[in-house]
């Protein structure tokens, strides 16, 4: 029997134009097995050109040179695969709630340890959707509303409507939790949060957790 074969490294693309913040970056992914950074960029003329290397991940800043980084999201999304992981120090609702619309699949803020950055690296690549908790707090108040109010439907019919249990399902994927932790903080079974993300997916009309946290809060 052949040893299986390792599977190989996760390509990362970084923009940001701060020469201290790539290389600080390049530390954090040097620090962990299985990254590989096979480009960087300092602004977004640049950065759209990074879009061809089909990177699995983009680090992405948002104040750049020559516009937002959220700007670039959507050219990303439409040139490849490539999830986009959001590092920032602007934290304000604004930049955090247009960065989420615009398709990015997490947030985080400059001030995360290296371990925090690394976490939300893997749970982007998982498919969930990190935000650090002083941006959750604005996704938190979107779609508190619905909940606050279960008989306003989110969008179209009753069918259509989220309840109260797969909004607080959204709220916990908003704040960066996987299914087994979204279980336990919800006092439900794995098999449950399953069942309840199938349903969310099929109201929403999505297919991943960023997808759904942004649908919900579109709506």
């Amino acid at each position: 029997m052949t040893d299986p074969q390792p599977s190989p490294p996760v390509r990362i693309a970084i923009i940001e134009d701060e020469p201290a913040v790539r290389r600080y970056f390049m530390q954090i992914m040097g620090q962990a097995e299985g990254y590989d950074v096979i480009a960087m960029a300092p602004d977004l003329a640049t950065g759209r050109g990074l879009i061809g290397l089909q990177p699995d991940l983009f680090l992405m800043d948002i104040g750049l040179p020559d516009g937002n980084g959220y700007d670039l999201v959507p050219d990303i999304k439409a040139g490849c695969s490539a999830k986009v992981l959001i590092i920032s120090s602007f934290g304000d609702r604004e930049t955090v709630v247009t960065a989420l619309g615009a398709g990015a699949d997490g947030y985080l803020l400059k001030d995360s340890t290296p371990q925090q950055i690394l976490d939300g690296i893997a749970i982007t690549l998982d498919g969930g959707a990190p935000v650090s908790p002083a941006a959750a707090v604005y996704l938190l108040d979107l779609l508190r509303a619905p909940a606050a109010s279960p008989a306003q439907p989110a969008t179209g019919s009753a069918d259509d409507r989220l309840t109260i249990r797969e909004t607080e399902l959204l709220r916990a994927f908003a704040d960066g939790k996987s299914y087994k932790e979204a279980a336990r903080a919800l006092g439900i079974s794995p098999h449950t949060v399953g069942t309840h993300v199938k349903a969310i997916y099929r109201k929403l009309e999505v297919n991943s957790r960023s997808d759904a946290i942004r649908q919900a809060f579109r709506n």
